[in-house]
């Protein structure tokens, strides 16, 4: 961790983990493995310090992702544990058995929400405890959940039906459930980005690529990817001292 910039334990080990994984398939004479910054803070923190460089001691705060939605506690499971059984990590496998029951749990659980149907009053009382308008017709229960102040807890409560049917999951399912409900329209939006950005990733550059000659480039630009040798046009694009307009060139030449 301090040969690469950073301080921290976690910062290290994770550095540690991703090169063992690293030297193992370069062994076998296969790709690399790269996390991407919207699938694990490990991703954030490698592609900074690859792409920005540090002045000073590295810390991995979450501020430092653009797709914090997207990378969060209760999801990690389902973003990292199908990479974990591609490489043949031990376990893996049997942590993809319950990657599996929970999504098809919060699927099922919002499929639920989406459908179950809500008379005024049966949950008027619970509404009105939280100081949110009272129904005056009946409405679909997700559209309830995604009011303010009100969660899957205190609907539990209020409806008999919601509580017997959630006995039948685990409270971390229906978190997340609850959770892809009520931020559908952010992760959303963040997935767009995210799709926007992969297709830029998907555009490769050679690392024997001549940056100098495309005089296009502003010479910062130059001198950076000639320096760090992005592996793709994505990755250019988040070195500092590239420019979107450095980016439109470098798409437009490998256009050609």
């Amino acid at each position: 961790g301090q040969i690469n910039g950073t301080t921290g334990y976690e910062e290290a080990g994770c550095q540690g983990l991703m090169a063992g994984i690293n030297a193992h398939l370069a062994v076998k004479e296969e790709e690399p493995f790269i996390l991407k910054r919207s699938e694990a803070y490990i991703g954030v923190l490698i592609d900074d310090l690859v792409n920005k460089g540090t002045k000073e001691p590295y810390r991995m705060f979450t501020s430092r992702a653009e797709y914090r939605i997207l990378l969060r506690q209760d999801n990690a499971d389902l973003r990292l544990t199908p990479l974990a059984q591609k490489l043949g990590i031990r376990g893996a496998d049997e942590r993809m058995v319950r990657v599996a029951a929970k999504e098809d749990a919060a699927r099922a659980i919002e499929k639920f929400f989406r459908e179950y149907s809500v008379e005024p009053g049966q949950v008027n009382g619970y509404l009105e405890e939280q100081g949110s308008t009272p129904l005056s017709q009946k409405v679909k229960l997700q559209g309830i959940l995604l009011r303010p102040h009100i969660d899957t807890a205190g609907l539990r409560r209020a409806l008999p039906a919601l509580d017997e049917f959630l006995e039948g999951y685990e409270p971390e399912f229906v978190n997340l459930a609850e959770i892809n409900m009520k931020y559908e329209g952010y992760i959303e939006r963040e997935q767009e980005r995210v799709d926007k950005m992969n297709r830029l990733e998907s555009v490769r550059l050679s690392d024997t690529f001549d940056y100098q000659q495309l005089s296009s480039l502003s010479k910062e630009a130059r001198e950076k990817l000639s320096q760090i040798k992005p592996r793709t046009v994505g990755q250019a694009s988040r070195i500092s001292g590239v420019s979107p307009a450095d980016i439109s060139v470098l798409l437009v030449h490998m256009g050609r």
